[in-house]
């Protein structure tokens, strides 16, 4: 799963998107992205598909990110100040979230 959160959705962001997606060497068998003429003229020649529906869960799974970060910097006093600790909790959210755990 690749996180994208950048810029506009206009044609030069997702021609970034497309070409960082290549740079980093990541495969993907379907990229879901919405209904944007920009997404559309970009993945054409990808395994694309447009819609509401498959975007949900992946705005979904951001937002739950994005909050466990935001609890886990702001109660410091509860987290550990070694940057290890906070990286290999961070790593166990990405696993949950990954794997479908809640």
């Amino acid at each position: 799963m690749f996180f994208w959160n950048k810029g506009k959705r206009n044609l030069p962001t997702a021609r970034d998107l497309r070409k960082k997606i290549t740079e980093l060497g990541i495969t993907v068998d379907t990229i879901y992205t919405d209904d944007w003429t920009s997404f559309v003229k970009t993945f054409k020649s990808d395994n694309h598909v447009t819609g509401k529906a498959n975007t949900v869960g992946i705005e979904g799974n951001n937002c739950r990110l994005r909050h466990r970060i935001r609890r886990a910097f702001r109660k410091t006093c509860c987290f550990s100040k070694n940057l290890y600790n906070h990286l290999k909790s961070f790593e166990l959210v990405f696993f949950y979230i990954n794997f479908g755990h809640v």
